[in-house]
């Protein structure tokens, strides 16, 4: 019996590299969706003293887009997010994630500001809270308060218009 043990662990491990294949690396499964988004009271980029918190979202589906302004693919992405916002009438709050405040305001005056709040969460703990695994990512959160989307990576134009616009309307439709 004890000669089978090697046996059955190199074909479960087969079996675990097989399925990983076949998988989609840019859709890592979030435990977080159909949750509650965490709690956040966080201060804005601009603004030290002003301050945003998850329960004075309460009511509006919004967008949490986690950036920072050392990141690569936050550049492909941010002209998007720019025409989105002017295009579509949704809050975005910009989770700025590990980053420091004068970076992250030259990189928003350089590049446009799509955010209603840029958040400045200079150590990262809300961005763990939400489960970030790299920048940049997003999230969608409803009139309830519970996430309903995850895109990991940085928005295509196809993403903008097959997941994440239906998705808005059919949550802004939602009472």
């Amino acid at each position: 019996m004890s000669r089978f043990w090697p046996l059955a662990v190199f074909v479960a491990l087969v079996g675990f590299l097989y399925v990983g294949l076949y998988r989609d690396p840019r859709e890592v499964p979030s435990p977080l969706i159909g949750k509650p988004a965490p709690q956040f009271q966080l201060p804005t980029v601009d603004n030290p003293a002003k301050t945003v918190t998850r329960d004075a979202m309460l009511g509006h589906v919004y967008l949490v887009n986690v950036w920072a302004s050392w990141c690569v693919s936050c550049r492909e992405e941010h002209p998007l997010l720019v025409e989105f916002a002017r295009q579509h009438p949704v809050e975005i709050l910009g989770l700025d994630y590990k980053d420091t405040r004068p970076e992250a305001m030259a990189w928003l005056g350089q590049f446009g500001n799509p955010y209603q709040s840029a958040l400045f969460d200079a150590d990262g703990r809300v961005g763990i809270d939400f489960g970030v695994y790299g920048v940049p990512e997003t999230f969608v959160v409803d009139k309830k308060g519970v996430i309903r989307y995850k895109q990991i990576g940085p928005f295509t134009p196809e993403a903008l218009n097959n997941k994440l616009l239906p998705l808005l309307q059919t949550l802004n439709s939602e009472t």
